[in-house]
């Protein structure tokens, strides 16, 4: 299943998409929302994204893995807000990705 990973640090994508790959995911990484790609879900990172590019992404009918600091608060409630489906801290990303991603999915 194609998942896009929408991230600009090269470093966080790349360790984003090595984490979906191992657990049989195929990651697409980009820093822009790309204009075709037959994702179902986008993971993004709230820092970088406006509430008008989450809603994009929900048009197009992925479902969305937004995550922020922890002591971000106010990018985790705009995700809340914005309609994201899950939220997760960094420190989730890096440790439990490929479960959340599965839970999202119906998998897990």
């Amino acid at each position: 299943m194609k998942i896009l990973v929408l991230e600009r640090n090269l470093m966080w994508s790349s360790r984003l998409a090595r984490s979906l790959r191992a657990a049989g995911f195929d990651p697409e990484t980009a820093g822009t929302i790309p204009d075709q790609t037959n994702a179902l879900m986008a993971i993004i990172n709230l820092g970088e994204r406006t509430e008008a590019e989450i809603q994009t992404l929900k048009n197009k009918g992925m479902k969305i893995l937004a995550h922020a600091g922890h002591k971000e608060k106010d990018l985790l409630t705009l995700g809340e807000q914005a309609g994201c489906d899950r939220i997760a801290t960094n420190s989730e990303m890096a440790n439990k990705l490929p479960q959340i991603v599965k839970e999202m999915l119906g998998e897990g």
